[in-house]
Parts: C-alpha cells; sequence; structure tokens
C-alpha cells in the first residue's frame, strides 16, 4: 500500500463566525493542507440541551472545508461533556486518589466506568455518525485519554465496576485472596463487595491489589473506545483514531490501538521537554527551543507500533510557544519544519498542527497556532508553507524495517509504577534511555509489542524491564538469531505481582538467579571494572555463564550465553553507550559516535540527518544548520 505525506491542521468553526469559514477554507487549501480536524471539544453546541441537536452548523462547515478540497477527520466531542450532562449524572465526575472530585469548568471530568455517561456518549458517537458517516473522511475518538491525570478515578462508580471486574476474573474471594497474598496483614475478603479501591490506606495498599487496579483502569479505557469505535464502524467506512499523549502509560495504547486503524499522537516537543524528562537543567536549557533529541522520536516509532500496519500520524505539532509548560519559549526558526520532517522521516502519513487560529478566549491564549487571533499569518505558517513545496519532491511515506527491537510493556510501567523499590525507579525512564542510547549510536529502531512472536528480520533486541515475559515472546527470543538483551528486572514477578520460584529470571538454558536486589542513592552509583556505573537498581545474581561486565569489586553486572545476554543493573550513559556498542557490533551492525546534536533515521531508500542542536554541526561531509536537516538516498 502507497500512502503520501500530508499535513493538516485542527480547526474550530464553533469559535469563529461563519463569515470566515470559507476564507479559511481557502487559506488552508492554498498553504498546501490536506486534512482538517474538528468537532472535539464541541459538544455543548452539537447538544445544547438534552435532545437538542445541532448539527446544521457543523454540516456547513464540512460543506465549506471539502468544498475548497480538503480532506475532514470528525472528532467525537465526549472529552467534554456539556454541563446539563452534569445535572442529569451528578456522580459522573472522576475522583481523585485524595477523594476530591475532578469538577466542571475545565475537560476530562468524566469517570470512565461511569454507565450512564458511557451510553451517552455512545447516543452522540451514533448520532454523529449517521449523520455525518458517508461524509467524512476519518473520526477521532475523544481526545487525549490519559491527560490531566485521568485515567485512574477513584469513585461509587469506580468501585463497583472494580468490584464486578475482579469476580469476573477471580470467581471467587477465595482464589483473590491467594492470589493476591491477602493473608498477610489480614487483609483477606469474604465477598467481592468488601473490597475497596486502593487509595487513602494507612501506608501502602497491597501491590497485587493496586496492580489489578491499573489492570482494570486501562480495560475500562479500552471498553469506553470500543463503544464509541463500534457505533461509527456501524454507519461508516472511514478510518478511526485516537490521539495519545507523550509519556502516558496509565493505560495499554496497544489494546485500544486494536480497535482502530490509525494511531495518532499530539507532539509539543518543549512543552514535554519541560515536564516530562528527568534530564538535568544544562540538557533542558540546551535543548528548550528544539525540544530532546530523542523524546518525540520514540513516540513515533511507538505509535508507529500501536497504529494498524504501521499507520500513524502526528494529530497535533506543536507550532509554536505552547502555555501550559513550566516555561514556555519560542521555538528556534525552523523547528516547526525540522519536527514535521522527523515525524516523517519515522513514518508518519500525516502532521497537524494546533492549531490553525490562535484563540483570544478561555485557557489556551497562549497557545499559539498557524495564525495570530487577527489572522496574520504566525511564524510556524511559513514553515508549513515549506514543508507543503518540499513535499512534492518527495511524497510518499517509505517503510522498512529497522535492524533494531525495543519492546516496550505497559503492564510492566504499572508494575515498576505499584513497586518501583527505590526513588526514580521508572519504567519508561529506563526504556528511554536505552532508546536514547541506541539512537546516539545512529541505530534505527522499531518498538515492539509485549506479546510479539517473532523477531524476524531483526539483528539486535532489547527488552528492558519487562517484569513478567510472555509466552509469545519468551518463544520469539528462543526461535532467534538475533542478539538480545534482557534485564533488569526481567521476569521478576508472577502475574500476580509476586516473586517466583524458582528465583528470576527463569530462563530456560540459561544458568542464571537473581539472589539479591537493591536500589541506590543517586550519590552511591556502582563503578563497573570497564567504566561507568550503575545506578538507581542492582541485582546480586548467581551464574556459571560468561561475564561480560563486572563491577569493580568483580561481581557479575553483565553475562551472556550465546545471543543472549542479561544485564543485572540500570547503567549510566557510559556504561550503557559501551554495553549497546558491543551488542550492535556483534549483530553486525556499524554503531558511530554520532556528535551529541546529531540523530539518523533510515527508512526505505532514504537516511535522514537532523541536527538537533542550535549552531551548525559537519558530520559526514555535510554542514547541518541548527534546527537543520538533510535527506540522502542510502
Amino acid at each position: 500500500m502507497s500512502l503520501k505525506r500530508t499535513l493538516g491542521t485542527c480547526y474550530y468553526p464553533e469559535h469563529w463566525a461563519e463569515e470566515i469559514w470559507s476564507e479559511d477554507a481557502r487559506r488552508m487549501a492554498d498553504l498546501g493542507l490536506t486534512w482538517i480536524r474538528i468537532g472535539e471539544f464541541a459538544w455543548s453546541r452539537l447538544e445544547p440541551r438534552p435532545d437538542d441537536l445541532h448539527f446544521d452548523w457543523l454540516d456547513r462547515a464540512i460543506d465549506i472545508l471539502k468544498g475548497a478540497g480538503l480532506k475532514v477527520v470528525l472528532g467525537t466531542p465526549t472529552a467534554t461533556p456539556p454541563r446539563w450532562m452534569l445535572d442529569k449524572y451528578p456522580d459522573m465526575l472522576a475522583v481523585d486518589a485524595q477523594g476530591r472530585e475532578r469538577r466542571f469548568g475545565s475537560r476530562r471530568h468524566y469517570c470512565f466506568s461511569h454507565d450512564g455517561y458511557r451510553d451517552e456518549t455512545i447516543r452522540i458517537t451514533r448520532l454523529l455518525a449517521e449523520q455525518f458517516g458517508r461524509k467524512v473522511d476519518a473520526w477521532q475518538t475523544d481526545n487525549e485519554y490519559g491527560c490531566h491525570d485521568t485515567i485512574y478515578s477513584y469513585s461509587d462508580a469506580a468501585r463497583r465496576a472494580f468490584r464486578d471486574w475482579l469476580a469476573q476474573k477471580y470467581q471467587s474471594p477465595d482464589a483473590l485472596n491467594r492470589a493476591w497474598g491477602n493473608v498477610f496483614w489480614s487483609m483477606e475478603y469474604d465477598s467481592f463487595d468488601q473490597i475497596d479501591l486502593p487509595n487513602l490506606t494507612v501506608t501502602e495498599p497491597n501491590p497485587s491489589h493496586a496492580l489489578d487496579f491499573r489492570r482494570f483502569s486501562s480495560d475500562q479505557v479500552a471498553r469506553f473506545n470500543r463503544a464509541q469505535v463500534d457505533a461509527i464502524r456501524a454507519r461508516s467506512d472511514a478510518p478511526i483514531s485516537h490521539n495519545y499523549m507523550g509519556r502516558i502509560v496509565e493505560f495499554d495504547h496497544f489494546a485500544t490501538g486494536r480497535q482502530m486503524e490509525i494511531a495518532t499522537w499530539d507532539s509539543y516537543p518543549l512543552g514535554f521537554l519541560e515536564d516530562r524528562l528527568e534530564d538535568d537543567a544544562d540538557h533542558k536549557r540546551r535543548y528548550a527551543r528544539q525540544g530532546d533529541p530523542d523524546f518525540q522520536a520514540f513516540h513515533h516509532d511507538l505509535y508507529r507500533a500501536i497504529g494498524r500496519d504501521g499507520r500513524w500520524w502526528v494529530m497535533e505539532q506543536q507550532p509554536g510557544p505552547v502555555n501550559w509548560a513550566p516555561h514556555n519559549p519560542a521555538p528556534l526558526p525552523g523547528m516547526v519544519r525540522f519536527w514535521t520532517w522527523e515525524a516523517f522521516a519515522h513514518g508518519a502519513e500525516c502532521v497537524a498542527y494546533f492549531r490553525w487560529r490562535q484563540a483570544p478566549m478561555a485557557q489556551e491564549q497562549y497557545h499559539a497556532g498557524l495564525l495570530r487571533p487577527d489572522s496574520v499569518a504566525a511564524e510556524g505558517f511559513a514553515e508549513a508553507a515549506q514543508v507543503a513545496q518540499e513535499l512534492r519532491e518527495m511524497p510518499d511515506v517509505e517503510h522498512g524495517q529497522a535492524p533494531v527491537a525495543l519492546v516496550f510493556d505497559y503492564a510492566s510501567a504499572w508494575a515498576w509504577a505499584v513497586q518501583p523499590q527505590g526513588q526514580g525507579c521508572d519504567y519508561f525512564r529506563l526504556v528511554f534511555e536505552v532508546y536514547r542510547g541506541l539512537r546516539k549510536l545512529g541505530l534505527s529502531v522499531d518498538i515492539l509489542p509485549p506479546d510479539t512472536a517473532s523477531l524476524d528480520g531483526y539483528a539486535l533486541v532489547l527488552a528492558p524491564g519487562v517484569i513478567t515475559l510472555r509466552d509469545e515472546l519468551k518463544a520469539a527470543i528462543a526461535a532467534t538469531d538475533a542478539q538480545v538483551i534482557l534485564g533488569p528486572r526481567t521476569n521478576a514477578k508472577t502475574a500476580d505481582l509476586g516473586i517466583p520460584v524458582p528465583l528470576p529470571p527463569a530462563l530456560t538454558g540459561f544458568d542464571l538467579t537473581v539472589a539479591r536486589v537493591e536500589t541506590m542513592r543517586p550519590d552511591m552509583p556502582v563503578l563497573l571494572e570497564k567504566g561507568g556505573h550503575l545506578t538507581l537498581w542492582r541485582e546480586q545474581i548467581e551464574t556459571s555463564e560468561d561475564v561480560v561486565e563486572a563491577d569493580a569489586h568483580g561481581a557479575p553486572v553483565l553475562v551472556r550465553k550465546g545471543h543472549l545476554s542479561y544485564l543485572a543493573g540500570w547503567p549510566d550513559e557510559v556504561a550503557l553507550s559501551r554495553i549497546l556498542t558491543r551488542a550492535a557490533i556483534a549483530a553486525g551492525l556499524s554503531p558511530q559516535d554520532l556528535p551529541p546534536d546529531i540523530r539518523i533515521r533510515d527508512t526505505g531508500q532514504t537516511r535522514f540527518l537532523f541536527n538537533h542542536g542550535p549552531d551548525p554541526v559537519e558530520f559526514d561531509g555535510h554542514i547541518i544548520p541548527p534546527a537543520g536537516l538533510i535527506w540522502l538516498p542510502t
């Protein structure tokens, strides 16, 4: 299947006088845009009172956009239920872990477990699909599941639904008590109706209880999304998507992704640098106007794995300063073009800019658009126009399997969060640091789900921190000839979050036992013989396998048998680079010592070189300007 690279934007006709819609549509088309997303926050204008439907304005807006040759993505408006909905369902509000209601006056204030509200979302989605199912070109369900810490709700509706979920899973309280180990601290239950949500306990709740609550909450998101997908699919053949966010791990995106055709995500490089990464002040200062060199790329690769057949978009691309981070600088000149091409290099079909025109009212007044509030072109407008021109020279989305695979597992993120064992021991952080280490060596990466059944075609495979290996992945690792690195904390827990016996990692034919674990203070790293340190997490292992890395006292840290290696700790940047370089060479790859600001992405027949730094860099015979990129045939 041949797909074209396209551009788009997010448009809110309900925010603007109808008299300017046609002019907006003409300017969008003249700019070279293809896709326009509308409707995802418009419920109060679509249905100002219960059953009082006002779809006529949206119908006219769609006609105007399509009349200009544009394609329309219609969002379901369920992230912003109108005020009358709360009058109808006073108990529909989500409740935070401290027992406080998430009140009306913003967005995402609903509880996924409230059946009355879910029925309302099915109803409005059905009505929209009946009206526009043959007219629009794609759909988006809701908006940014998980944004603003909205997956976990501790409401009465969630309590009832959780009890039912547990009853279906365990069938009897005795089975649940055994699975959770409730004999500890006399936590045994006689009925499912006795079980509460794992918040407001005196000290930490039972970790098995907390993990099941996370599984339940993820299932509730999938159930909620499925209801909308089914309502659309019965009435429309257009592809369906959802716009995910950066570093949201509270629900399984693979589960929702399997329900739809396209995965999209909302890319805000400058905001994410400020509030979603652990890097020090020097790093954040250097990349304050460009964004982290690897954070966007990681999510591009992740959502390519989540989209069906690798189909994914950026639904919201930052085009200027945003309004919500601790600090909100303007991008360097050229960054809007840069971010767009970075997404295309990782296989995006479409990059849509948020938003068309900056809003002069409400919460996002300082969030830049392609236009200023007075309709004058903002800085990002010209860069979008430049990309549109460049797309005429390179329009096709290229697909090609990367040589390196990295497994990502949402369930492991939940387990690490429930039992981190030490401050800073975060699953996403671990996987992202490995991904960053691979990219610093010039390697292109595919991200794979934890139930991957085949590793064919990969030369190097990494699965750090997968706390319970699934049978499919175990079989794939046993069958592959690729170099494989597991650990730390691989297969460390049972499905119920207990310590298994035999002790971890219990890999068939691999003589290794994790006898003890410890977590370290940041100022107490463990020195390695060959340089660098272990930080945060350390495992004491017993093994007869070949020792590749040891600490300064000779204790094994990285051991290998054949193509399989186990890493018994969390390496710092120096140690990780050495470990990955050695593994890449053993896999027949050619790792490079890239300049700090340079990243490479090989895709299909094209190599992209990106300079993320604020200064020009000479690399591989080319001068790459700041916020600059070049592409070459491979």
